[in-house]
């Protein structure tokens, strides 16, 4: 199996870049590219999966065991002539300072994949060999196969850094990205703008033919062509959909302010025999037609307050649904879209669904930020009391008022190692701001399904 990571030095040194070029390039080649993210990140994939051609997946060695890991590459990396990862901050920076554990290099140990370094060179000279050479002198078990130098000045520029390493280095160097406005993607406050919100197909192929250039002019691409991933391509374990008397219809939110999801969120619950169907709560007037189930996910509903807000029919419609009895889950944004109002930035009050007796307002600073472990306190929507998942908390957001609501989860965050007991459930709606990924806990998207169905099938006998 081909395949290689894109690591950093740091967050910020242009990885996103790096990987999006090489990724326009390959495909402008004619080549099926499977695109992964290390971490838990919902902006990146969007972008990988927009160049690629096909869902980009996550990989995460906190959140999922060395199994699923290899599992979601294999499966997923079916039928591609290449697999490309990008990894997340710096190569080897994790869940802590003292381990490897959640980094990019764990990534690339358990999965065999060969590194390709990312470094900033826009104000180094020299002194970049002294930063490869740390890098290469810091972990020997690991599969350094080149470096990429990116934000060069000029030629010249370039030069300066390839004699300094080569001095100095073993790494080789696999090439070079100039500065490049016309390839920048605009940043929020959790990160880069996602996908959805490009407006202009026009542009957005201007800027994908100006990340595959880059790469054709600047970079070895057919010497990364070259690189193995040492992990065994044999068909992974992960089932095939199940078949079902009776069909589950699950609506997902999915639009510019809502699409942050796991594709292996999604996946789990198709392999449990439903059937995902996308709207959107900015533009659709009512929820799709003979739905069973709703799933809200994360994104940036503060950006889209007004249009949200404006929406009342829309907000006639979920409150219909939820008054159905129909399960429904909300994480983080979503759960903001249910909540009674949302406050934003500016001190504009905007109201939203009106499910929750939830008042929220944005903040200017991160209130949770980190991995999480989840233990169910209470038989709910995703499983069994004690059943225990991971995911990841992130939001600039905060409930205002001390709303009377059950709580399902009991949270420990990996960062404070502070717990605290969350994810609200009111009649047959569970909310929470933590986004869970259901294959640390495969169960939790079979009892997702298992209650739909049990739900339809309850209401269908007793009309």
């Amino acid at each position: 199996m081909k395949g290689f990571l894109i690591a950093g030095t740091a967050s910020g040194v242009g990885k996103t870049t790096a990987t999006l070029a090489i990724l326009a390039a390959m495909r402008r080649r004619g080549l099926i590219v499977q695109p992964f993210k290390g971490g838990p990140d919902f902006l990146d994939t969007g972008h990988h999966s927009r160049i690629a051609g096909r869902p980009a997946r996550n990989l995460d060695t906190w959140m999922l065991s060395v199994a699923a890991n290899k599992d979601v590459l294999r499966d997923a990396a079916q039928g591609a002539n290449v697999v490309v990862v990008e990894g997340m901050m710096g190569l080897f920076d994790g869940k802590d300072g003292a381990t490897e554990a959640g980094s990019s290099a764990e990534i690339a140990k358990v999965l065999q994949l060969p590194v390709v370094l990312v470094l900033d060179a826009s104000k180094s000279a020299r002194s970049i060999a002294a930063v490869l050479l740390g890098f290469e002198f810091f972990d020997s078990e690991l599969s350094l196969a080149g470096v990429i130098l990116n934000r060069v000045a000029s030629e010249r520029h370039f030069k300066m850094l390839e004699a300094a390493i080569l001095s100095r280095c073993k790494t080789p160097i696999l090439g070079w990205l100039p500065r490049n406005p016309a390839i920048s993607i605009p940043e929020r406050h959790l990160g880069l703008q996602a996908v959805e919100e490009a407006d202009d197909s026009h542009t957005d192929d201007e800027q994908i033919d100006a990340l595959a250039a880059m790469a054709e002019k600047h970079c070895a691409l057919d010497r990364m062509l070259e690189l193995e991933c040492g992990l065994d391509p044999a068909s992974s374990t992960i089932g095939a959909p199940e078949a079902e008397a009776t069909s589950i219809r699950i609506g997902v939110a999915r639009d510019r302010a809502f699409s942050f999801y796991y594709e292996d969120n999604l996946d789990l619950l198709r392999q449990q025999g439903a059937e995902i169907v996308p709207f959107s709560p900015i533009s659709d007037s009512s929820l799709p037609a003979d739905i069973d189930a709703l799933y809200l996910g994360g994104g940036y509903p503060e950006l889209y307050a007004e249009q949200l807000s404006a929406n009342i029919s829309m907000h006639r419609s979920i409150r219909n649904f939820v008054a159905t009895q129909r399960p429904v889950y909300a994480e983080c944004g979503g759960m903001i879209y249910l909540s009674q109002q949302l406050i934003t930035a500016d001190g504009q009050v905007h109201a939203m669904t009106g499910v929750l007796p939830f008042e929220m307002e944005m903040t200017n600073k991160l209130v949770q930020f980190g991995y999480v472990t989840v233990e169910l306190m209470r038989d709910c929507l995703l499983g069994d009391r004690g059943t225990v998942v991971r995911g990841h908390s992130f939001h600039y957001s905060r409930i205002t008022n001390q709303p009377i609501a059950a709580t399902n989860y009991r949270v420990q965050y990996s960062l404070s190692g502070r717990e605290e007991d969350e994810g609200y459930g009111l009649s047959n709606v569970l909310a929470s701001y933590i986004h869970l990924h259901f294959r640390a806990a495969p169960k939790a998207a079979q009892h997702f399904v298992e209650t739909a169905r049990n739900t339809k099938i309850l209401e269908t006998l007793t009309r």
